[in-house]
């Protein structure tokens, strides 16, 4: 049983080595100079004139997350696509439930306002 997993063990092993041998050899072998100019944030060469750490409103946040939610919801689509011939009516019934669930938490969210960009 040991044996089946042996080969994903070792490729495990060889990637974490590898991730750290390649943090040790940057510390041991990399620069350590210290300049004021690598502790400013990078703005496309551009100085910058105010603090990166600003607040942003709560709508960016929830905006991001509906997105991410809606994003990941959509990826379901496409092994229900691969196999749609397979289940018949059976999985058209149960996608066209899973659309309309999304659908009804898409008006939901819109009616709240959480689409309201303002």
């Amino acid at each position: 049983m040991l044996s089946d997993f042996a080969p994903i063990l070792v490729f495990l092993a060889v990637c974490v080595a590898f991730g750290a041998g390649v943090q040790a050899l940057s510390s041991w072998f990399g620069p350590r100079r210290a300049n004021p100019a690598k502790g400013l944030p990078y703005e496309c060469g551009i100085v910058p004139v105010e603090t990166a750490r600003r607040r942003f409103s709560v709508s960016f946040y929830v905006t991001a997350m509906l997105f991410i939610i809606f994003d990941v919801e959509s990826i379901f689509l496409l092994p229900w696509a691969t196999i749609v011939r397979q289940l018949k009516i059976f999985g058209i019934v149960e996608m066209g439930i899973f659309i309309a669930t999304l659908l009804i938490g898409l008006i939901y969210i819109w009616r709240k306002g959480a689409l309201r960009w303002d």
